[in-house]
């Protein structure tokens, strides 16, 4: 078995400013899944949704050429900051996911995006406007599968992340309708957080979370395009 660098495995941003996500469990396993992908030298990556900038980060120590976009002007500042720090030359740009690179296409697409299932109104600034995604939490989820094939390259692969909350199955057979290749390439089985515990009663009302389910599993989608 190879050995993870610890950049990798550990990521831990140099800065974060208010209202940026906190890189999680779901951040390392979407590294673990760009370093599975031989990512390296020459490989033109886009990171949607960049937050703190630790997957571009990461991507760039690979040696990959790296385009980050958010919405976040906040989290365009601190991807830039951190990729400075780090001394790792990542292009950022703030826009709604793929509207400020259109007529391009990459190798490898990465995305960690809002996946959790929230009532109510979408937030548009705050902590949450990084994890609501809505009553079914495939929002942001759907629209990164439908811009996908435009996107890569042939041969090209989509990596995302995302909870089983949102619907594992409803994702693969989207990207499978579009034309990708669709798998679950790793997963891994977590504790419950604070966000999905301040709405348990919600989570299972609408038949998301079971009485007495107090986990959640995560799921790299990977996507290659023919």
């Amino acid at each position: 078995m190879s050995t993870w660098p610890a950049t990798l495995t550990r990521p831990r941003p140099l800065v974060r400013l208010p209202g940026v996500y906190l890189p999680q469990h779901d951040t390392r396993l979407l590294l673990r899944a760009l370093y599975r992908e031989g990512v390296g030298a020459g490989t033109e990556l886009l990171d949607l949704g960049s937050g703190s900038g630790v997957l571009a980060v990461g991507a760039a120590r690979l040696g990959a050429l790296v385009t980050a976009v958010d919405i976040s002007w906040q989290a365009v500042l601190s991807t830039r900051i951190n990729a400075w720090l780090s001394r790792q030359r990542v292009t950022v740009r703030r826009c709604d996911l793929t509207a400020a690179v259109r007529g391009r296409s990459f190798d490898v697409l990465v995305s960690n995006p809002p996946y959790v299932p929230s009532p109510g109104n979408l937030p548009h600034r705050g902590p949450a406007r990084a994890w609501d995604a809505g009553r079914d939490g495939r929002l942001l989820v759907d629209r990164i599968c439908d811009a996908a094939p435009r996107a890569l390259r042939p041969g090209g692969v989509l990596l995302m992340v995302h909870s089983g909350l949102c619907g594992t199955k409803d994702t693969l057979e989207r990207l499978t309708s579009a034309g990708l290749r669709a798998t679950v390439s790793d997963r891994a089985v977590i504790p419950l957080g604070p966000v999905l515990r301040s709405r348990l009663a919600w989570l299972r009302c609408q038949g998301l979370l079971g009485e007495v389910q107090d986990t959640e599993e995560l799921v790299i989608i990977r996507a290659e395009n023919s």
